[in-house]
Formats: C-alpha cells, sequence, structure tokens
C-alpha cells in the first residue's frame, strides 16, 4: 500500500540542507511517496499520510503562526504539542527542576533585569533555532545591550554559564528514532561561526561520534523526564536529538532537546540511520 509523506522546509531552504537526502530513497524503499514542500507555501497538507518537520528553521520569528499552521496539521510529526512545548527553550527550567542534569539557566522575561554571571556566560533568546542570537560574554561582562535587543523582539532571554569544554569538545549530540538510540554525532563549537547562505542557521563541524555511557545514560533520563512532563511515550516521538555537553566538574549535561526540526546527522552516520528513520515513520502511523 502507498503512503504519502511530506518532508517539511522553509521558503530559503526548500529541500533542506542536504542532510535527510538518504531519508528520501529510505521512505520510499517502505511503501512511501515523497516529496518536500515549504510549511507556509499554502499546499494542503491535510490528505499526507506523514508531515514531517525537518527544515522549518525560518519558524523563530512568526512562532505563533507556525505553531498554528502546526495545530492545523492532521499527521505531524513530532505532533504540534510537542512542537509547542519544546520551540521556547524554557523547557530546559522545566527539565531541570525535574531533577535532570541541565547547563544551568535562568530565564529573564521582558521587563525584567538581567544579573551577569561571575564567570563566563552566554545569553541566548528562549525561541531561536541554529544558535542564531546567542552570545557570549566575558565573566562579570555587561550583557544588558544583549538582553534588550532580545526583549525588543518579544524574546525572552536565556542566561547559562559557558562550558568551556565547548572549546576543546564540542558537542555531543545522540539521535533517537521511534524512543530508542540511533546514533550520535558530535558538533564543534559555533559561536562566532559563519551563517549559512541561507542566513537560517550557522555552520557546524560534524563528525561521527561513539557516545560514552555516562552521555547515553543521560539521553535517556532526559528524554523519560521530558516525554513525563509531555504525557506520552518515548515511542510517540518520531525523532529526539539530545545535545550534551560536558561541564565543569566532567560530567555529562543537557544543553538542548530538539524534538522540533533537528538535523539528524544522517551524513556522519551508518547508511542505514535512514532506514531505521524510515521505519519509525511506519511505526508512527501503525
Amino acid at each position: 500500500m502507498s503512503r504519502t509523506a511530506i518532508l517539511v522546509s522553509c521558503k530559503e531552504l526548500p529541500e533542506g540542507d542536504g542532510d535527510d537526502a538518504a531519508v528520501v530513497p529510505a521512505l520510499a524503499s517502505l511503501g512511501f511517496s515523497v516529496s518536500w514542500e515549504p510549511w507556509d507555501s499554502g499546499f494542503d497538507f491535510s490528505a499526507a499520510d506523514a508531515v514531517i518537520l525537518r527544515a522549518t528553521w525560518d519558524y523563530p520569528s512568526r512562532r505563533s503562526e507556525f505553531l498554528s499552521w502546526c495545530e492545523s496539521v492532521p499527521s505531524l510529526f513530532n505532533p504540534a504539542a510537542v512542537v509547542r512545548w519544546n520551540t521556547d527553550k524554557s523547557y530546559l527550567v522545566e527539565l531541570l527542576d525535574a531533577g535532570v542534569a541541565v547547563v544551568p539557566t535562568s530565564l529573564v522575561p521582558p521587563g525584567s533585569p538581567a544579573t551577569s554571571p561571575s564567570s563566563e556566560f552566554v545569553v541566548k533568546p528562549s525561541v531561536g533555532a541554529g544558535s542564531r542570537g546567542a552570545a557570549r560574554f566575558a565573566a562579570g561582562a555587561d550583557a544588558s545591550a544583549h538582553v534588550a535587543a532580545l526583549h525588543a523582539e518579544g524574546q525572552t532571554a536565556l542566561i547559562q554559564p559557558y562550558q568551556s569544554s565547548v572549546d576543546t569538545e564540542g558537542e555531543l549530540a545522540l539521535v533517537y528514532l521511534g524512543g530508542t538510540f540511533s546514533h550520535a554525532f558530535a558538533k564543534g563549537a559555533m559561536l562566532g561561526s559563519t551563517t549559512d547562505s541561507s542566513g537560517l542557521y550557522l555552520a557546524e563541524q560534524l563528525a561521527k561520534a561513539d557516545p560514552p555511557a555516562d552521555a547515553v545514560e543521560l539521553a535517556e533520563d532526559v528524554l523519560d523526564a521530558a516525554t513525563g512532563l509531555l504525557g506520552i511515550l518515548r515511542a510517540e516521538l518520531l525523532y529526539a536529538r539530545v545535545d550534551l555537553v560536558r561541564g565543569a566538574d566532567g560530567k555529562p549535561l543537557l544543553l538542548e532537546l530538539e524534538l522540533t526540526e533537528p538535523s539528524l546527522g544522517f551524513r556522519q552516520t551508518d547508511p542505514s540511520a535512514a532506514l531505521r528513520f524510515a521505519s519509525a515513520v511506519r511505526q508512527q502511523l501503525a
């Protein structure tokens, strides 16, 4: 039985950044007719069996419109409720409160003053993608101008101590498909990197990685806590990317949990990962 799967993008990157190239034939091999479509093109997504968010990287400046569109799509993956929760990084505080090892995070909503940490720190918007709007500051530096600029855009600012391990080890991204670990890849430091030609994300240095046991354990804890907060089963997530860094004590910390439209590192892992993704899509429809 033929099914239709639409990979959702944005007008600036109508077929993504190339990372999902292997997904198209993998889905086709499992009986799907596959096409790409920008989320705001006016296309009727309602008839598709699976509508899969992949490169909707223009949403931060139009989040309300994007969420309304998500809620209008019957077979969206990941679901609209997950997207609403995950596209505001204040979820990090919820996970922190749930006992997960998260990079310490404080929220500064519009109208509230910012307090600079005594160590090097990062300020970023609560709604953003691809590290756009993030800035790094020296210990005790005055970040009020950057915070004010975010507030002027209606954003809540996130302040986090900078994790120096990023300069030497970068980040570790663990990818889960259908709630089960699939593969991992390493990401180099992005702050100060150049922007891609689309203007939607910063260029990254990526490489295949084998995650150590403590990183896998934390990633599992993150997914359990997140799905508990969302009231869903892990298997109900088509994909998840858990981004970790090492803290000053050498232990892993959650930097971000990507459940909306992350690159999944298919170019940095074995070819069978794309088939695992396609199989996970079928699982969601079962």
